[in-house]
């Protein structure tokens, strides 16, 4: 595909989400760098040299591949985004933090790279998809409560956008106070207990770049007790599926947890019709 030189013709992606988008978009020939943590879509790992971890990036390296545009998430890559503005690289830091937030995301990267017109339809295309789910999941019968934990030590809640699907598909998310949150440190559960006192019927972990553990949360004092421990009602939602606000969060990541859901919703219905 010929290059239009009126757009970013060298694109650094520090995070997996905007690489989904181009490649999606059919922009990937734009990059030149990629996250080391990027593993969607597969091809990138193999196409594409990896410059950045998510905190921390090679500067020398990124510099070596002479981009005109970087794309970053949040305030967490503030660093590095600092240094190549001083070294005169242009850098565009996103901060978006819900569904909302997301499809926007995809809309003005689109506009950013000169394709406008794929990025509304690819965004309308994830909507849809959002629309099916949620149709699907309002036909259950019973909504569980749900508890997503994004990190163990210290236990951090779910994020906004999380919390948003786990309502889309059919639960209803036991700290929606705290996935307003934007920052990491304003979710932590400094109590466990309060876990305890809500009761989820399901538990739903999600350990950046480690195994969710369930035996581990099942273990901890007097989790017993909670519906979904005494259930055993622990799954995993793996982390590139909905850690990362992107096109993987309103797809893989929202099914998975709608299957969850699905699940739980019908065996209970068949155990209450039994009793």
């Amino acid at each position: 595909m010929p290059t239009d030189h009126r757009y970013p013709e060298r694109i650094v992606c520090l995070t997996e989400e905007p690489t989904e988008v181009l490649y999606a978009l059919g922009e990937q020939h734009r990059i030149v760098g990629i996250s080391g943590f990027t593993v969607r879509p597969a091809r990138a790992r193999r196409e594409k040299p990896k410059v950045s971890a998510f905190i921390s990036a090679r500067i020398d390296r990124i510099l070596a591949l002479q981009p005109d545009f970087v794309v970053g998430f949040s305030d967490i890559q503030a660093d590095i985004a600092q240094a190549l503005i001083k070294a005169g690289v242009e850098v565009w830091i996103s901060n978006h933090r819900s569904i909302e937030g997301i499809l926007g995301y995809v809309r003005r990267l689109g506009a950013l790279v000169g394709c406008a017109a794929r990025a509304e339809r690819y965004a309308a295309e994830l909507e849809l998809h959002v629309e099916g789910i949620r149709r699907r999941a309002n036909e259950l019968s019973r909504r569980p409560r749900i508890y997503f934990e994004e990190w163990d030590e210290p236990m951090i809640s779910g994020i906004r956008w999380v919390s948003e699907l786990i309502g889309i598909a059919g639960g209803d998310d036991v700290f929606p106070e705290r996935a307003l949150c934007s920052l990491a440190r304003d979710r932590i559960l400094s109590d466990p207990s309060e876990v305890i006192r809500r009761a989820p019927d399901i538990i739903l972990g999600s350990w950046c770049g480690k195994r969710f553990r369930p035996e581990r949360v099942a273990a901890r004092a007097d989790w017993q007790q909670i519906p979904a421990v005494n259930g055993g009602e622990l799954y995993e939602i793996k982390s590139p599926l909905i850690l990362q606000p992107g096109p993987a969060a309103l797809t893989d990541g929202l099914d998975a947890i709608h299957r969850v859901v699905r699940s739980w919703a019908e065996r209970h219905d068949v155990a209450r019709v039994a009793l």
